[in-house]
């Protein structure tokens, strides 16, 4: 009591270490999650301005060292420039759109990133007349780059010729403007491995977290099944044994000792309970078997018939102390099984017990077995006028230590583990068992006992 007392406590007390833990464990993941975003974020930016660079370095040369004027067919493209640019050919002079482009390309292959989407445009620094070069996209790529820096950027770069040379004033002052887009998306995407480990990681650690906090609450469970256990076994063993008890005192009393009907009375309540208290000792004892090596039927050829009959001995004596009956309708023409004889004893005893301890307030219990041939099997019903269960209590009645009860740990007797015995026997012989129930009408329990081979 003290170990379930103990468990109980503690169990929030964990639960709320755990989860603090969990949580703690998520924030540092996300926070570690956006430096690495930024970090990554800042040395894709990096390495894209690297090859941009090379770019505008390579078109600035090549300004610097030509200052001829174009051939005339290309006149017509030249922007007007009251600087005089005729005199003083730039970048949009000496290049198509595709040549820019295909520069840019590269230098973003180069980086790694040869998906990358971009536009461009070219521009006097000291004019406001527009571009003089702009890729068909620029200007709606441009205006979400204004306003969406996340997604975006904007990259600007002076096509000047460089300071000191021959040709500083001879050429014209531009800029490349380029917009780069899927900025996020495509830092994201290099680090799609690492997101992939960190949302693993993440669920392990959610997933050990819900393993753990189950496991708690199992346990807990399990303390309070032993519980109730320990206080109904004392219970159920305590009865039978105040009543031998007391019958032994009375047959010492003159009185009975000079009845010979008394003393028989007497004799067979002693018996009575003492083969109750047996096969509550016998479950027992079985069940932890189970548990440690598991039941193997030691399989020897009986009557179930002549089982019927031993039953209904066994139980004479507490049918009538309730005014109840037991019904036989055995229409099996073979009722002859392969089977563990004390195991398949054991169920039936159980089953029958069950259907005389949950019988309704003042209506004695009526208990019918019958029995039938199938092709491969005897069919086994045994009915009852009990308490009944409903759906959900049907669905599991053969759990162990399932018991459908509330409140007063003893106000429906048993331990709750003589169905799931059932079963378990049930099971290794390969019989099939199912139940059928109606609360305030009773239940029928449906056994197909295959025939022996």
């Amino acid at each position: 009591m003290r170990t379930f007392n103990t468990v109980k406590k503690a169990i929030p007390l964990i639960t709320i270490l755990i989860s603090l833990s969990l949580v703690g464990i998520i924030v540092i993941q996300v926070s570690l999650f956006q430096s690495m975003l930024s970090k990554r974020r800042d040395q894709v930016m990096e390495r894209q301005d690297e090859e941009i660079y090379k770019v505008v370095k390579d078109l600035v040369e090549d300004k610097s060292r030509n200052l001829t004027i174009p051939p005339s067919n290309l006149m017509s493209d030249w922007p007007k420039d009251p600087f005089g640019a005729l005199l003083r050919p730039g970048v949009a002079q000496r290049y198509t759109m595709p040549d820019i482009q295909r520069k840019l390309r590269n230098a973003f292959t180069k980086a790694g990133q040869p998906k990358t989407r971009f536009e461009f445009a070219i521009a006097y620094a000291s004019s406001t007349n527009g571009y003089e070069m702009a890729s068909p996209g620029f200007d709606e790529r441009f205006e979400l780059a204004m306003t969406d820096t996340l997604h975006n950027r904007i990259s600007a770069w002076d096509l000047s010729a460089l300071a000191g040379s021959d040709t500083e004033n001879l050429v014209p002052n531009e800029q490349l403007i380029v917009v780069i887009s899927d900025v996020k998306e495509y830092v994201i995407r290099s680090l799609g491995t690492l997101i992939i480990g960190l949302i693993l990681l993440t669920a392990l650690i959610i997933a050990a977290f819900t393993i753990t906090f189950r496991t708690l609450l199992h346990q807990k469970k399990l303390s309070e099944i032993k519980s109730d256990f320990i206080n109904n076994m004392t219970h159920e063993l305590k009865t039978p044994i105040s009543t031998i008890g007391l019958a032994a005192d009375l047959l010492r009393t003159e009185a009975v000792a000079n009845s010979e009907q008394q003393r028989n009375e007497l004799a067979d309540m002693i018996k009575s309970e003492n083969d109750r208290m047996h096969l509550q000792v016998q479950a027992i004892l079985d069940e932890a078997l189970l548990d440690r090596d598991g039941i193997h039927p030691k399989r020897t050829r009986i009557s179930l018939h002549d089982l019927f009959s031993t039953i209904r001995d066994r139980f004479k004596l507490r049918l009538e102390e309730e005014n109840g009956t037991m019904e036989f309708r055995l229409e099996s023409a073979d009722d002859m099984v392969l089977v563990d004889q004390a195991l398949i004893t054991n169920m039936f005893n159980n089953l029958v017990d069950n259907a005389i301890k949950y019988h309704r307030e003042s209506v004695p219990p009526a208990i019918i077995i019958s029995s039938r041939d199938l092709k491969k099997h005897i069919r086994i019903k045994v009915e009852d006028n009990g308490i009944g269960m409903n759906r959900e209590t049907v669905s599991r009645i053969f759990e162990r230590f399932f018991r459908a009860h509330t409140g007063n740990v003893h106000n429906v007797k048993g331990f709750g583990i003589g169905l799931s015995y059932v079963k378990s026997i049930a099971d290794a012989h390969g019989i099939k068992i199912r139940v059928e129930s109606t609360p305030g009408r009773g239940s029928t329990f449906t056994i197909d006992i295959p025939r022996m081979i």
